[in-house]
């Protein structure tokens, strides 16, 4: 028999949020490490927030509530916020009850500035690195470094001249360059204009610089964002975010192994790019054998050469060293690396760290098949 639509909404409901999650949701087993992970960081929330005053947004419900905009590719706050009104998971996770009120954008905007401020990003990707050393997970042999392009919050229409960046600060409205009569978005022309870092800046991320990756590529206003990985189940156990630069990487590659070495740390995969004498020579230094691969077309030849490549582990090295790109592109594809929202190199790293940390997470619950 055919049933009868209802017209009249329910005033109540009688099942809990928790009977509406199934048991076996994917969710469930992150939210319980999350809990762990945040209780223990409980003592760095009490070193931001003052004694006295009225109380603010739980920095528990914040990073929850960052955590799922990782995780579902949500891209601005207002949305998440829209979506933690009407969506039962999302309360559940964060914490909310199914009658709470839901912040304004602007106060919980606000509220996320005192975790920027903090170490908190740090010290979350550290805690849920050490979930995984507790599940066995890390390897301390074995490792890859790679970089990657973050494209900044800016447009290469602000990539001007120093002194024009200046003045441009003074103005109150932008100059109508083109006659047009739109002062918002005015033609620019840049043929035959040399531009660089050097004479050019961002009005927009004085911080971001233009950078190229490969020939093939145009230049962008630009971060390089950086990773270490084990080699055993390809988390990311250490990271870095600096300006863009042609040396960035392996700079960033050589601090990291200084951390990896301490730990233990045998080898370090690469490629091509962290083929040079200056780069390798300081990763044995450390007595971090350099698994990089060889850069036959460079000047002078490759600087590694059969004493290392004639190993079976420097093969099984170059192998598994292309499993960090599988990092990368979840930070492009579900997380929000591609083009970061956020403007300056402070704010920058802190969602370059976050979303490693869920990324780690999530990796996490794979491998441990919950």
């Amino acid at each position: 028999m055919r049933g009868k639509t209802r017209h009249q909404e329910w005033l109540f409901s009688y099942v809990p949020i928790e009977q509406r999650i199934p048991k076996s949701h994917r969710l469930r087993a992150i939210r319980e490490r999350v809990d762990k992970i945040l209780a223990r960081m409980s003592p760095d929330f009490d070193r931001i927030y003052a004694d006295t005053g009225r109380p603010s947004i739980p920095p528990e419900y914040l990073l929850k509530g960052l955590l799922l905009q990782v995780l579902y590719s949500i891209r601005s706050e207002g949305l998440l916020l829209e979506q933690l009104d009407y969506n039962l998971l999302y309360r559940w996770f964060v914490g909310l009850g199914a009658d709470d009120e839901i912040w304004e954008e602007t106060v919980f905007s606000k509220n996320r500035e005192r975790l920027l401020e903090g170490d908190v990003a740090d010290r979350f990707f550290s805690e849920v690195v050490i979930e995984a050393e507790k599940e066995g997970l890390i390897s301390r042999d074995h490792f890859t470094v790679d970089g990657t392009v973050v494209e900044a919050w800016a447009g290469l229409k602000s990539f001007q001249k120093k002194q024009d960046t200046a003045k441009a600060k003074n103005k109150k409205d932008d100059s109508d360059q083109d006659g047009s009569g739109s002062s918002r978005n005015p033609e620019v022309d840049f043929h035959g204009e040399k531009r660089s870092n050097d004479t050019h800046e961002s009005k927009t991320d004085p911080e971001a610089r233009l950078y190229r990756k490969s020939k093939n590529q145009g230049a962008e206003l630009s971060y390089l964002g950086h990773v270490a990985m084990e080699n055993r189940n390809g988390l990311a156990i250490d990271h870095r975010l600096t300006q863009a630069s042609g040396t960035a990487e392996r700079d960033a590659a050589i601090e990291m192994a200084m951390g990896l070495a301490s730990k233990g740390g045998k080898t370090l995969a690469g490629d091509k790019g962290y083929d040079t004498k200056d780069c390798v020579a300081a990763l044995q230094s450390l007595n971090v054998t350099p698994h990089v691969a060889q850069n036959i077309k460079r000047r002078g030849g490759s600087a590694i050469d059969g004493r290392t490549t004639r190993h079976p582990g420097y093969e099984v090295s170059q192998r598994i060293r292309k499993r960090v790109e599988e990092i990368f592109g979840w930070l492009k594809s579900v997380g929000p690396m591609r083009q970061t929202h956020f403007r300056g190199q402070a704010r920058v790293a802190w969602m370059f760290a976050f979303s490693l940390g869920v990324y780690n997470l999530l990796r996490i619950s794979n491998l441990c098949g919950n």
